[in-house]
């Protein structure tokens, strides 16, 4: 088992970024680590679980994509304390706009509102507290 902690200052507000995965792999010169094997994520009040999670990195060194494949389980709070959880089969965090992207058999329930949608894409902006969904069914 692997643990992976680091800490990223925003602002004043420092969080704390946690992985967990059966296996690593690196490559600097190309900007990506590949996590697979029972990946967990955890960032401040979120969490990513999924089979493989490739991490981008842009040239400062900072995360700039995370894409989630294979059993995507997820638990989002936004900005605006609406709170998400569900699954998919795959997911795209884009951390600069504060965007979820998921795909292919999206179940998704807002628990605070009691509303579930389920679809092939859904995407989930934090900081303005808004979920979209494309070829969805809400309930």
């Amino acid at each position: 088992m692997l643990t992976i902690i680091t800490t990223t200052t925003l602002l004043l507000q420092a969080e704390q970024l946690k992985i967990t995965a059966e296996h690593f792999q690196g490559d600097e010169q190309k900007g990506i680590s590949v996590f697979t094997g029972n990946v967990k994520i955890k960032k401040g009040r979120d969490e990513l679980n999924a089979s493989k999670v490739s991490i981008y990195i842009d040239t400062n060194r900072k995360p700039s994509k995370y894409v989630a494949q294979g059993d995507v389980s997820f638990f989002i709070k936004t900005d605006s304390n609406a709170t998400y959880r569900g699954r998919s089969q795959k997911a795209v965090f884009l951390p600069q706009k504060k965007e979820y992207q998921f795909y292919k058999d999206v179940h998704l329930l807002q628990i605070n509102e009691h509303k579930q949608i389920d679809g092939d894409e859904v995407v989930v902006n934090t900081e303005l507290g808004q979920a979209r969904a494309i070829g969805a069914k809400r309930k």
